[in-house]
């Protein structure tokens, strides 16, 4: 185990992290937005009362909000900054209108908030590129090179040289995706279709819970059921390659992350499993502290997951404008501005709860809870 990193490390660490990924979300608004002759009025980094900042020739005030937990870019015509339509201004000339979000046609508004969580997942993607570029690939085969004494795998039946074609209906490639394939199962069964000898037959494993830690001491628990490949095998990735291995790191990781949100949602796995700000903090600082490749890696892992919660179908959320979108197209007229208003309410009442819950988990792991319970008693 090694020394955690001080304070000022990880808030260093967490800006690096947090402020190009908010950047680069919002850029990718702003930028298809000039495409599509919309006027930006504002590009924040960061929220409430500005700290600094700049207008540029085209009337955009470019800002550092004193809150650096996100940004947002706002356009000519809406209220606030979640996009909301501000009131129809009958004095506006058609030069003005035509700049203005509110007055563009379905397909441009689309464009414009996909782009956002479509640019991070581009972003994720050029660093997975860049990795397989340099580091190469595991292609270790799906075989099992050893069985645990007593384990999951031994108790259904699994032996050494047996070739695993698939897990709940995934197909497997080499040895890795076993591993992510049964990590989120937690003391669940697993459906393995494996060939042994020519033969193709099924079999049934009930994982267990592994409890591992790291070198910081976080403790981390996932599926496992005691099996170990033969010789690791690795292969260098090609330029023509690297957006296949890209592509399929990509999907492995959001995969990872809908499973974990279905859990979650089911009760299978417990609230207090996600994490907000703080916990992405001292990730930030711990990877950081661990290397160059590890921190990089990490602002994938958070482009893309910043990419999937803005596509969830939330009011306030990329995804939620983009549903409202849906349905206009649909009724081939804007939903009625009284449902959009509670929606947005809504959106608001439900991602102020989800941060006031994941603070208190961040809070809690943390160990804070105790100490002022300890000062109490």
């Amino acid at each position: 185990m090694i020394e955690n990193p001080g304070i000022l490390w990880t808030i260093g660490a967490f800006i690096l992290v947090l402020g190009p990924l908010v950047f680069v979300h919002e850029f990718g608004h702003y930028i298809v937005a000039r495409w599509c002759g919309v006027k930006s009025d504002i590009f924040s980094i960061g929220f409430g009362r500005e700290v600094a900042g700049f207008t540029d020739k085209h009337g955009t005030r470019w800002k550092f909000g004193w809150l650096p937990l996100g940004g947002y870019v706002q356009f000519a015509g809406d209220m606030n900054p979640v996009s909301q339509p501000g009131d129809i201004e009958p004095d506006a000339t058609a030069a003005e209108r035509a700049h203005m979000f509110q007055y563009q046609p379905i397909w441009k508004r689309a464009a414009i908030v996909f782009a956002g969580p479509a640019i991070n997942f581009i972003f994720a993607f050029l660093i997975l590129m860049g990795f397989g570029l340099v580091y190469g690939q595991s292609v270790t085969p799906p075989v099992v090179g050893q069985v645990v004494e007593g384990s999951a795998a031994e108790q259904a039946g699994l032996k050494a040289g047996d070739r695993i074609v698939s897990a709940n209906g995934d197909r497997i490639t080499v040895f890795q995706d076993i591993v992510s394939s049964v990590a989120l199962q937690v003391r669940e069964p697993v459906k393995l279709v494996i060939e042994r000898d020519g033969a193709s037959r099924e079999l049934i494993v009930t994982t267990r819970e592994l409890v591992e830690k790291d070198r910081f001491g976080n403790e981390f628990r996932r599926g496992f059921i005691g099996v170990s490949p033969g010789k690791p095998q690795w292969a260098d990735v090609s330029l023509l390659e690297a957006p296949g291995y890209a592509w399929r790191q990509t999907v492995v990781i959001l995969d990872t992350m809908v499973e974990g949100l279905k859990q979650i949602i089911t009760g299978k796995r417990t609230i207090k499993d996600l994490g907000g700000p703080l916990k992405i903090a001292k990730q930030s600082g711990e990877s950081a502290a661990i290397g160059v490749e590890a921190f990089i890696f990490l602002i994938a892992l958070i482009s893309i997951n910043l990419g999937f919660i803005n596509l969830l179908p939330l009011p306030m959320l990329d995804g939620g404008h983009l549903l409202f979108y849906a349905i206009e197209a649909v009724r081939r007229k804007p939903a009625n501005p009284k449902v959009q208003e509670w929606a947005f309410r809504f959106g608001f009442a439900a991602v102020a709860t989800l941060f006031l819950v994941v603070t208190f988990n961040d809070l809690e792991s943390f160990g804070v809870w105790k100490r002022i319970v300890g000062l109490i008693g």
